[in-house]
């Protein structure tokens, strides 16, 4: 909407302003910190006066780390209404005057007993050693890759992994088109060769009867003709796009809905397309379209309605799948904290505050040596869209 950004300025000044530190006063002696790493970029859009540097601007890189920053703020208003002993400091991840190794080495961050992060690659990374050395778990709550972290156990995707993906469509397609001929649409890159390996790998280590795949690489124009070559005549054919790359995917849905008529299918795509506003266009009307997300909200969700509200008629706004992430991270895991310290890990399978998604946290556990890597949500969700509606979530 039109007054986004001057809602989401508000939110940074406050911030800015304000602080950002958070306490529940309570009768209990124990009391549990919580470190919370998010990209506000405080530094680069303020100066040293807390005035505003962007002029008329609202920079697009400021709005993830906003919204996530005011889902878990409005969490924390909630467990303090709860009466929960936290302690919570909010750090800016992308502050120049205090970066993580400046955090990670005060004295403040030596009492935290749970960290949360909207983090990067390297940032995931740095944070995971850290907290390894410490005993601190660290819920990587929007990076979906393990940055290289191994022998963690006190380390929690929730974002799930690519591998994830990738084996929950392979399962999906197991169980409800067994005998349909399955072909995989990429184009040339080494991300698309990752994803071709993981399915191949699928493939080869099912308990199950193994899906016949045939792969076809196509041009970054898509030839609709080589497309329909590629087809199968006589059924309906499950056509999994082999590439995170959006536009690669609209090229492709909008060939198949072209052919759809003749040559009926049904389109799997990659965890990335959740955010494409294109398939409601006429073009990409008739395939069945099918998406993967760890992450799903009902629209008749008391609480999503709730927030939804809030923020149309405070913030004339509506609020993202970032604001909701960050409200679920802080109220599940600050719970779980509270209920066994530390020993998170133990009750990850806790399912008593859950708020809008199940997590299904598992070990993932070394290949070679079987020893715990670290812990992946590998609950995945598949929305079925038609026509740019969604009429089905399994």
């Amino acid at each position: 909407m039109k007054k986004r950004p001057g809602y989401l300025l508000l939110v940074l000044l406050a911030v800015a302003v304000a602080g950002k530190s958070f306490a529940q006063d309570s009768g209990q002696t124990k009391r549990f910190h919580i470190a919370l790493f998010i990209p506000l970029y405080l530094d680069s859009v303020f100066d040293e006066n807390s005035s505003y540097k962007q002029g008329m601007n609202f920079p697009k890189y400021l709005n993830s780390g906003l919204e996530f920053y005011e889902g878990t703020k409005l969490a924390i208003d909630s467990l303090q209404k709860e009466g929960l002993p936290l302690d919570i400091q909010v750090y800016d991840s992308k502050s120049e005057k205090m970066p993580i190794t400046f955090v990670v080495n005060s004295n403040e961050f030596q009492h935290t007993d749970l960290v949360i992060g909207h983090v990067t690659a390297n940032e995931s990374k740095m944070l995971a050693n850290v907290v390894a050395k410490k005993n601190i778990p660290f819920i990587n709550a929007t990076y979906p890759n393990d940055a290289g972290v191994t022998n963690n156990p006190d380390f929690v995707i929730l974002n799930s992994t690519l591998h994830t993906h990738c084996a929950a469509i392979y399962r999906f397609i197991q169980r409800n088109y067994p005998l349909a001929p399955v072909i995989v649409f990429r184009k040339k890159g080494a991300q698309e060769d990752k994803l071709k390996s993981y399915f191949e790998d699928l493939s080869r280590t099912t308990a199950a009867v193994s899906l016949k795949i045939k792969y076809v690489t196509l041009e970054d124009n898509i030839d609709s003709a080589e497309v329909k070559d590629a087809l199968d005549d006589a059924s309906n054919t499950v056509c999994i796009a082999g590439s995170l790359d959006v536009n690669f995917g609209q090229q492709l849905t909008q060939v198949l809905a072209s052919l759809y008529t003749e040559h009926p299918s049904v389109i799997f795509a990659m965890p990335t397309w959740w955010d494409a506003t294109n398939f409601t266009r006429p073009e990409y009307k008739g395939p069945e379209i099918f998406y993967s997300t760890p992450f799903y909200l009902s629209p008749s969700h008391k609480l999503v309605m709730s927030i939804q509200n809030l923020f149309k008629t405070k913030f004339y706004s509506r609020p993202t799948d970032m604001v909701f992430r960050g409200y679920e991270t802080m109220y599940h895991f600050a719970h779980l904290l509270v209920l066994n310290d530390k020993n998170i890990g133990s009750s990850l399978s806790d399912k008593r505050f859950k708020v809008f998604t199940d997590f299904d946290i598992q070990p993932v556990l070394d290949p070679k040596t079987s020893t715990l890597d670290y812990f992946e949500n590998k609950k995945i969700y598949f929305v079925k869209k038609v026509d740019g509606n969604v009429v089905t979530v399994y």
